[in-house]
């Protein structure tokens, strides 16, 4: 098994657990940053398990009818939020690789009676969409745990449609962290092994084909050296 490979096993029994025993992923003050308390409000208590480092969908501007794509969904709190933007004609697919996590998400969709959103089973560096399929993608603090990030943002492009856009929310580093860092699966399924510096961050978007390339928003900061941001890019049209 390669180095990739163990890493994405480590990613996967990690989120496995937690399904079933959620607490926060990188354990810092930076997780489940700006979700607003009158949309939580309105999902079941139990669904916002403190997995995110930002609000996409608070900066991706929804609008009813969109297609949605959440990469990495995790309990589904994202696809939920965008559920509600998007409404009944609109469409939220959220793709996970932890079996356990989908079927948790399932079940809360279930409990909300939500008939506009879906989970599938799949990696983000392999999306199972169809080319040109989505309004919008979605992610938070999911990237930095896929070992080829340039993967992830070549099927993110693939599966916009032209003049779609991507919001991300994650974690990133003001230099490259040490090897033994990067290569420990304990510091990488806690949300920072697998965190690049944000300028290395925004070029691989950029080499995907990704326009308008932009930072929203940045938390942590002036504590560094690992910190979260929100980004937002365009697939041209």
């Amino acid at each position: 098994m390669d180095q990739g490979e163990t890493l994405r096993e480590a990613v996967r029994a990690h989120y496995s657990a937690k399904a079933e025993a959620p607490s926060a992923c990188c354990e810092t003050d930076l997780c489940h940053t700006g979700y607003q308390p009158e949309a939580l409000a309105a999902l079941p208590e139990g669904i916002e398990m403190g997995l995110g480092c930002g609000s996409p969908t608070a900066w991706a501007q929804l609008r009813p009818g969109e297609i949605v794509v959440d990469l990495g969904s995790g309990g589904g709190l994202d696809v939920f939020l965008a559920a509600q933007r998007v409404g009944p004609a609109g469409r939220v697919i959220g793709v996970d690789m932890t079996e356990a996590m989908l079927a948790r998400a399932q079940t809360s969709a279930d409990r909300l009676g939500l008939k506009n959103v879906e989970f599938r089973h799949g990696l983000i560096e392999a999306l199972p969409l169809d080319d040109a399929s989505a309004d919008v993608i979605l992610s938070n603090c999911v990237v930095n745990l896929a070992p080829d990030k340039g993967a992830v943002f070549r099927e993110a492009l693939r599966v916009l449609k032209p003049g779609g856009q991507l919001v991300i929310s994650d974690m990133v580093t003001l230099a490259e962290l040490p090897k033994e860092i990067r290569q420990d699966p304990e510091m990488w399924v806690s949300c920072i092994g697998g965190a690049i510096p944000e300028k290395d961050y925004l070029e691989a978007m950029r080499i995907a084909g990704f326009a308008g390339v932009e930072i929203l928003e940045r938390n942590g900061i002036e504590r560094g050296p690992v910190y979260s941001v929100t980004v937002r890019a365009t697939k041209p049209r």
